[in-house]
């Protein structure tokens, strides 16, 4: 779900002055922590980049009847990583689809959920939370890409609803009309501005188009994009009263890491107030078919997602398309699959001209992204019709 908006909500945390520094204190300390063990050998930090895991859990805890809530446990109902340059000056989110195959890897009983032990199959992402917990979902992505995670930042369906309407709500442009009786969406074509229940709706949506996953990433990013452009269009930041409103409600729904302090959150605010929405690049992992199990939608593609993941992990450019609509460069792994180890150590590190994001059409056209600052208007492959390869018409 809206993990992506818990991290920008916790970094809004820098607009309160040092003399409200103890009443935010007490809310961050609010917040659920829970301690991450058992993760192994972490792939190597090749920058001071930092690489934030973002889940959004579909657990139905205090939410409202229209979204089940008898429904036992709770799954990783999105799954991105926040990757914040060095310097602060740009952003990339990377969605990693909830059905992407990967291995079982041995995970310890956390708190609330079992663990789960090694494994010769596979099983789909979002399971390895729902039994193995926020540390076993690390774990299985720093394996699976090679990128270092730093920390995890996980919110919940009523958090992310309330934050919405704590902001004011955001606008959302569709190009074809949605109506859909399972969720109670009904908008028009064009541009509509929603507030946290049919924010909730549209983000959860997968009765229209094709009902892929894969089309309901795209979406979403334009609804991120969204969210960054209300932001900063509504002075969040110069309103002490609706930051304290958004904070309160985020703390309330967030679940982090032991490792995350305030201090940590307020250092990397303090660098991120001046990041515009043009700034903040969102990309998708490359996925193909599984054969196997036609109920798994994807798992991840190759060399495409190696070179992405390498490019995120050792912070330089994101590859572009080759000939072919490959990106540039070679994959991390030799194999078929995704990589299980770290980058490769031949990658040099990044340099302030390899820092500079590759032109976002060539973006689009193989990892599915747009800017923060587009609008979904132009792009009918997200709503109707077959998932088009090569992603986004709107950039």
């Amino acid at each position: 779900m809206a993990g992506w908006l818990s991290a920008a909500l916790a970094l809004l945390l820098v607009a309160a002055s040092l003399a409200a520094y103890a009443r935010y204190r007490g809310i961050w300390n609010s917040i659920h922590r829970v301690a991450i063990n058992g993760l192994g050998p972490q792939p190597p930090q090749y920058t001071s980049a930092l690489n934030i895991l973002l889940i959004g859990s579909d657990s139905r805890a205090g939410a409202r009847r229209s979204f089940g809530p008898g429904i036992q446990g709770q799954r990783s109902d999105t799954i991105m990583i926040l990757h914040i340059a060095p310097g602060h000056q740009r952003a990339t989110v990377l969605s990693i689809p909830r059905d992407s195959m990967v291995p079982y890897l041995p995970c310890a009983p956390e708190p609330g959920f079992a663990g789960q032990q090694a494994g010769s199959g596979e099983e789909r992402i979002n399971a390895t939370f729902a039994t193995g917990g926020p540390g076993c979902l690390w774990k299985t992505v720093e394996h699976e890409t090679g990128i270092h995670i730093d920390h995890f930042i996980q919110l919940s369906f009523t958090g992310f609803e309330h934050i919405i309407n704590d902001i004011g709500g955001v606008n959302i442009c569709l190009p074809e009309p949605i109506n859909d009786p399972a969720s109670g969406l009904r908008l028009t074509a064009g541009l509509h501005h929603v507030m946290g229940a049919q924010a909730l709706a549209f983000w959860r949506e997968r009765h229209i188009g094709t009902g892929s996953d894969l089309q309901r990433i795209r979406r979403d990013q334009y609804l991120m994009a969204a969210l960054l452009q209300a932001a900063a269009q509504g002075d969040i930041l110069g309103s002490p009263t609706r930051l304290y409103s958004i904070v309160v409600d985020a703390a309330t729904a967030m679940t982090t890491d032991t490792g995350l302090d305030l201090s940590t959150v307020l250092r990397i605010a303090a660098s991120l107030r001046g990041l515009s929405s043009r700034s903040v690049q969102f990309v998708q992992a490359p996925e193909v078919p599984y054969p196997p199990d036609a109920q798994a939608e994807v798992m991840f593609e190759q060399p495409a997602a190696g070179a992405l993941f390498s490019a995120i992990a050792h912070d330089t450019a994101l590859p572009g398309p080759a000939r072919g609509g490959r990106p540039r460069g070679r994959p991390r792994s030799p194999s078929s699959r995704a990589p299980s180890g770290p980058a490769p150590s031949t990658a040099a590190p990044s340099s302030p001209a390899q820092a500079k994001s590759a032109p976002v059409s060539g973006l689009s056209r193989t990892y599915g992204g747009i800017q923060g600052s587009a609008g979904a208007c132009g792009d009918r492959a997200a709503f109707a019709g077959g998932d088009v390869p090569g992603g986004f018409t709107g950039g």
